[in-house]
């Protein structure tokens, strides 16, 4: 069995982990990024405070790396409800 099987949209995944990421730590107030914070900064912060805040469970020491935070982050995002479209008028 793969360990980590890559999701067939994980990059589009990634990217909307981060923007939801940033949305839910900006909206906590405990976090506002910069334009000049890498992706992977991003990335690491936003997969601590979700697993601070218990939203995520941690993956093994042993097993945090970038890729796997990428890939946990994807999974979920892939689980969030689809963002609000504001009402037609």
């Amino acid at each position: 069995m793969p360990k980590n099987k890559k999701l067939a949209n994980e990059a589009a995944l990634v990217k909307e982990a981060i923007r939801l990421g940033m949305e839910y730590g900006e909206k906590r107030g405990v976090v506002e990024f910069e334009p000049t914070d890498s992706a992977d900064e991003k990335i690491e912060y936003i997969y601590r405070l979700l697993i601070h805040d218990k939203v995520i469970q941690p993956l093994p020491k042993l097993d945090v790396s970038q890729k796997a935070m990428r890939h946990k982050l994807a999974l979920w995002a892939s689980k969030q409800p689809p963002k609000e479209h504001p009402p037609s008028k």
